[in-house]
């Protein structure tokens, strides 16, 4: 028998309850609800220019710089960040053919393994982390706008800098108004434009960078090992990672006659291109002795050139905010927020705002940086690693999609899955026990006892992946609905 399409289920009366409640998001007509056939109308192609245009940020250029921070030399920075990023990135794709097969975004397909009430701690999360996203986005824009300011000859002190923030802050609020739609559209009109331009500031930087490839601060063997597990975690296969919870919130919008390997290969090089080459651009500049810090990098290497192409530049971090607000609401929708999106978006800023103005007084933008990736690579890669484990290994790709709204009492998924919320704690301990941040509190004992180094993201998924397929492999029963011969 021919497996249904996830469109073709009978939807429940909560499902239908969940349209209802989408309606409270402005210029969108599509909330949490799966998404019906006729909306689907998005390509892989748009896909790619999505998640390109969201990292062809200058955010990205601090992940390489990160690397010659810690001590690494440009081939040894260059090698960590393309080789972590194959399998930070393959792992993005496969959740992103997880929403396009299921039409049904990320949060709400964590209600699978988690249960109807236990997938709001994960939903609560992401809502906090999104928020925190467009304040982090936001300063390395602030500090490019100063940045260039100052360099042709406009200063105003901390007015002038608070003046500036809540320019950014409240045109990207005014864009973030705006769902899918109005995302793709403007990811593929803007980014191949932004992609030509970097393509022309790259080889005008390297020009006139004098590049050093092997010279290392980090001299001994163990020294340099500790460094590259650092730079791995935080923006090897870290960053990869840390758009998992994001990937099916746009993928369910791509049309259901796109393959599974178009769908892949479109988000997973959407998302390595970018990220591995304005990284390596930005290894290549601190080599150079420019500094890691973003305005830094940028005023060094393009000097006044730097004043012409700002506007594009900030693409990129605004782009991102969009999505991250848009994620945001939809995680907020997921635990059973019901508000209107303007004001969601309101709130978002506020608490983006307070994330801004910490990182506007770090005193390295690099450190903090490292501080925060690891901070959500603690419990991303736990929860990720239950996900996978859940829909690919126990399940095998099926889904019984109205159950996933149906309510609690009376959800096929259960009101909490303890066995998943369980593993998810273990996980988050492992994380923590082998990760090396910046501040104490970040450190684990692992990571000390092995000198310093971090594999966090590795012990958090092994453990958190382990224990729900030992505990759930014989409890969790494979749904009907969906099955990966469905597509």
């Amino acid at each position: 028998m021919t497996t249904p399409a996830p469109s073709e289920t009978a939807p429940s009366e909560a499902t239908r309850s969940e349209a209802v409640r989408s309606e409270a998001v402005p210029f969108d007509a599509h909330g949490v609800a799966p998404i019906p056939p006729e909306a689907r109308d998005s390509s892989p192609r748009e896909q790619f220019w999505i998640w390109a245009g969201a990292n062809l940020a200058p955010i990205n250029w601090v992940l390489g710089a990160l690397g010659i921070t810690l001590g690494l030399s440009l081939l040894e920075t260059l090698l960590v960040v393309a080789v972590g990023n194959v399998l930070g990135c393959a792992l993005f794709g496969l959740l992103n053919v997880i929403g396009h097969r299921t039409a049904v975004n990320q949060m709400v397909l964590g209600r699978a393994p988690f249960g109807r009430r236990g997938a709001v701690v994960p939903g609560v999360v992401q809502c906090l982390l999104t928020m925190a996203w467009v304040g982090v986005n936001t300063w390395v824009v602030l500090d490019l706008v100063l940045a260039v300011l100052a360099k042709i000859g406009i200063t105003g002190g901390i007015g002038l800098e608070y003046l500036v923030a809540a320019v950014i802050m409240v045109a990207q609020l005014g864009l973030a108004l705006y769902g899918f739609y109005a995302i793709r559209t403007f990811e593929k009109w803007t980014v191949p434009l932004t992609v030509l331009v970097m393509a022309a500031m790259t080889i005008l930087a390297l020009s006139k960078a004098d590049l050093h490839w092997t010279a290392a601060t980090a001299g001994t063997p163990a020294e340099k090992f500790t460094a590259m597990t650092q730079l791995m975690t935080a923006i090897g296969v870290g960053w990869g990672i840390s758009w998992l919870p994001y990937s099916a919130d746009y993928s369910r919008f791509v049309r259901p006659e796109a393959s599974s390997r178009s769908v892949f290969w479109s988000s997973s090089l959407g998302m390595y291109i970018p990220t591995v080459w304005l990284a390596a651009l930005g290894a290549c500049l601190a080599s150079a002795g420019t500094g890691s810090d973003p305005s830094s990098l940028v005023i060094n290497a393009f000097g006044v050139m730097a004043v012409p192409v700002l506007l594009l530049i900030m693409h990129g971090p605004i782009a991102t905010n969009i999505l991250n607000l848009y994620s945001c609401s939809l995680a907020a929708l997921s635990i059973g927020i019901d508000i209107a999106r303007w004001k969601l978006t309101l709130f978002a800023g506020v608490v983006a705002s307070a994330v801004l103005v910490i990182f506007v007084r770090a005193d390295s933008f690099g450190h903090a940086f490292d501080n925060w990736m690891v901070s959500i690579l603690v419990w991303i890669s736990p929860w990720s690693a239950i996900v996978v484990v859940d829909y690919l290994i126990l399940r095998r790709g099926r889904i019984d999609i109205p159950g996933l709204y149906a309510r609690a009492a009376k959800s096929p998924y259960g009101q909490w899955n303890v066995r998943a919320l369980i593993s998810l704690g273990l996980g988050l301990v492992a994380g923590w026990s082998w990760q090396y941040g910046l501040v104490p509190v970040m450190q684990g004992p692992i990571a000390i006892a092995m000198n310093n180094t971090d594999f966090s993201w590795l012990s958090g998924s092994l453990v958190a992946g382990g224990m729900y397929y030992l505990t759930s492999r014989r409890v969790v029963v494979q749904s009907p609905q969906l099955g990966l011969e469905g597509r």
